[in-house]
């Protein structure tokens, strides 16, 4: 009798570790998913902060040119506003469209991939000995 309690305490035992498993599972495709939702919200928020730079950039430089001309054409100064701007701007959009020729592409999501396969490996070992 002793024999068919061990078994069922067992199969008891490997039930819940399942239901672990499948309730882990579950859960990691929904953080996966809500993470890929917050990194494509924050993308495009950034996306949307170039264009309304671009749009003021479009807008105050030609302003400050005219206001150059009409005041002071024998020094032309709004080319250090247009080229300072100018290049702030350019960082902008490629900080927002992804582009980085320093770090290669996809550096961020390779990046993000290695620390969490390093924190996985760390989880992973923890679990094992603890058992």
């Amino acid at each position: 009798m002793g024999r068919e309690e061990n078994q069922g305490t067992d199969g008891k035992r490997q039930a819940r570790q399942m239901a672990v498993i499948i309730t882990q599972m579950v859960m990691e495709n929904f953080n996966s998913e809500k993470m890929a939702y917050e990194r494509a919200k924050k993308r495009a928020k950034e996306i949307r902060g170039f264009y309304y730079n671009l749009t003021m950039y479009c807008i105050i430089i030609p302003i400050l040119i005219i206001i150059n001309l009409v005041f002071t054409p024998e020094f032309q100064w709004f080319w250090f506003s247009m080229l300072g701007w100018g290049t702030g701007l350019l960082c902008h959009g490629m900080a927002a469209f992804g582009y980085n020729p320093f770090l290669g592409k996809n550096w961020e999501e390779k990046k993000i991939k290695e620390i969490i396969e390093k924190e996985k490996r760390k989880q992973d070992y923890y679990q094992q000995n603890i058992k």
